[in-house]
């Protein structure tokens, strides 16, 4: 007769799971081939003026998201800690936040305010996979949607390669557009130990390990299709009904 098998595999220890967590870096939309191409100089003024325009929708749904995690927590402490990052986006008085840092980006690559704050350049596809990541924050539990903010644990690296290739690639960029860069620097550093130890903390069976994974991977893939959008629209000059009309007629937020 066969002996009965365990139905628990052992959770992996922290130092492991943090290691399978911060090896998903290498799935991070740093490699894929649209940002490859800004980092290399290889973009034109319209596909850097797109890139900033698509990303800018995400940039305002952070706060919006970070403001879902804090109605699903019970836990003061924490909310008193990720408040910080709405502070961070939405700024406050006196303090220019990361959603106005990023409408000077806008300008500095010359686009104006207003039609980055209308959001008329957003392609469908980014709209979709953004929209899925607060809608996940929303309906998950606070941990599982603080583990989804993970790939912040790479963000530093995309940010600094900007500023190193930006200025000498894109001299018509205006310098001070890039503070926002330069902003998230520290920030991104500062967020990634609050969500790492509220992840290791909160996922401790091999099953919830697991998972964790697959939320960040679900993170991860949100980030790739926004440039698998821009790259379908202002790569391969295949946007939306392209076959159809030339004119750019993608829906607006429903409420």
């Amino acid at each position: 007769m066969s002996q009965p098998q365990p139905t628990d595999v052992m959770p992996w220890s922290r130092e492991e799971f943090e290691t399978r967590l911060r090896a998903k870096g290498e799935l991070y939309h740093i490699h894929h081939p649209y940002h490859v191409a800004m980092h290399q100089g290889e973009c034109t003024p319209e596909q850097i003026r797109a890139w900033v325009a698509n990303r800018f929708y995400y940039q305002v749904s952070i706060p919006i998201k970070d403001a879902a995690i804090m109605a699903n927590c019970h836990d003061q402490a924490v909310r008193r800690h990720w408040i910080q990052r709405i502070i961070d986006h939405d700024g406050r008085e006196g303090t220019e936040g990361g959603i106005e840092a990023w409408l000077r980006l806008g300008e500095a690559v010359g686009i104006p305010r207003e039609e980055l704050l209308d959001h008329r350049h957003v392609l469908p596809g980014v709209r979709f996979a953004v929209d899925a990541y607060v809608n996940f924050a929303r309906k998950a539990t606070w941990q599982e949607a603080a583990c989804s903010s993970l790939t912040e644990m790479f963000a530093p690296k995309i940010h600094q390669s900007r500023l190193d290739t930006w200025p000498d690639n894109y001299p018509w960029i205006e310098s001070e557009g890039l503070q926002y860069f330069r902003n998230r620097l520290t920030e991104a550093r500062r967020d990634v130990v609050h969500g790492i130890q509220i992840t290791l903390e909160h996922f401790t069976t091999r099953e919830q390990q697991e998972r964790a994974l697959n939320i960040l991977q679900f993170k991860l893939d949100v980030l790739w299709c926004l440039l698998d959008s821009l790259s379908m629209a202002h790569e391969l000059k295949r946007p939306p009904y392209h076959t159809i009309t030339d004119q750019t007629i993608f829906h607006s937020r429903i409420v």
